[in-house]
Order: C-alpha cells, then sequence, then structure tokens
C-alpha cells in the first residue's frame, strides 16, 4: 500500500535569456507543434493545485498555463537561483517541486520520485543526480528553506546547486544519460 502525497507546489522555471536559443523564450519555442512549457504543464497539471511559471517575458502567453506567474526581483536575468526564490516565495505548499522549461521528456515518475524522496526528508532539498552529476534544475525544496537561500543570495551567490549543498541536500537518484532529463536548449537540439 502506498502513502498518498502530500500536495506540492510546481515551479517550472521559463525566465532565462534563452542565449542558446539566439534570444528566444525557450518556453515558446516549439517542439512537436507545442510550446516547451505545454509538454511540461501536461505532466506537471495532475499533480498540483499550484503551479507556478517563472517567467521574465511574454506572461500573457504563460498565464493560460499557470496559477500564479512569478518574475526575478532584478533586472537583467540574474540567472535560475532568481526563479527559485520567487517561486519559494509565494509557493502555497510545503514543499516546490522545481524543473526547466525545456525538458520536455520528464514524466510522472520522476514527479513523483522526488515527491517521495520529499516527504522522507521534509527538512531537505531533493536534487536529481546521475552518477556523480547533479541536476539542481530537477529539484524539491522545502518552503521552509527561503530564509537561508536568501541569504545565500545577499552573500551574492548565483548557482542553485552551491546555494543548496550547504542545506543538507539529498539525492534522488537517475541512471547516467536517463532521456527524461534531456534538456533541448539550443535550436539542434529541438531539431533531433
Amino acid at each position: 500500500m502506498t502513502t498518498a502525497l502530500p500536495p506540492c507546489s510546481i515551479l517550472l522555471l521559463a525566465g532565462g535569456r534563452g542565449q542558446r536559443m539566439g534570444g528566444q523564450d525557450k518556453g515558446l519555442v516549439e517542439w512537436h507543434g507545442e510550446p516547451l512549457i505545454a509538454h511540461l504543464h501536461r505532466v506537471a497539471r495532475p499533480l498540483t493545485d499550484d503551479l507556478i511559471i517563472s517567467c521574465n517575458r511574454n506572461p500573457e502567453r504563460y498565464a493560460a498555463f499557470a496559477d500564479q506567474l512569478v518574475s526575478d526581483a532584478e533586472a537583467d536575468f540574474p540567472g535560475p537561483l532568481a526563479g527559485v526564490l520567487a517561486g519559494l516565495a509565494t509557493a502555497r505548499h510545503d514543499s516546490l517541486v522545481v524543473l526547466p522549461c525545456d525538458a520536455p521528456l520528464i514524466d510522472r515518475a520522476l514527479l513523483q520520485g522526488l515527491r517521495q524522496a520529499a516527504l522522507e526528508h521534509p527538512e531537505n532539498p531533493i536534487v536529481v543526480r546521475q552518477g556523480e552529476q547533479w541536476q539542481p534544475m530537477f529539484c524539491s525544496i522545502p518552503r521552509t528553506l527561503l530564509t537561508p537561500l536568501q541569504a545565500a543570495w545577499q552573500a551574492g551567490e548565483r548557482s542553485p546547486l552551491r546555494a543548496l549543498l550547504p542545506l543538507d541536500v539529498q539525492p534522488w537518484t537517475c541512471a547516467e544519460g536517463d532521456p527524461r532529463l534531456a534538456n533541448l536548449n539550443t535550436p539542434e537540439l529541438l531539431r533531433s
């Protein structure tokens, strides 16, 4: 018998500059006839009543895919940690699952695995790890860690991984080469 998982908020990060996409808004770039954000929305939507999208452009287009929109507190695209902080600050549930908008191959099993690990380690961030490689854009973070993460930001930290590691990160392990974690973040990868 499996235990029902508590509710979680889910944050889709779509607030980047899109440099590898020639400046295009990555979440809105089409793949298989739909914007990338639509693929993530389809998997995440059934698992939460608090779907948050971090976007710094095109809020009118992202609004259809989210319960809440957030944007970075600072201008000039300061990086994904800014989006994570904005998501944690507005999340309605105790844990926040974070996903990048350019990973349309994620599936329900990956999200449920992160949620189960968060249930087992409610005070710790859970970060996907492939072998020795951490994947910090696939994680679950307790909302209680907003204050220490804000402190890391104020101290100048911009790396999500370096901000999370001192907070007793717990790994959720995926096989090396797991296709669900593929970032389709260049035009060439989108065509493959």
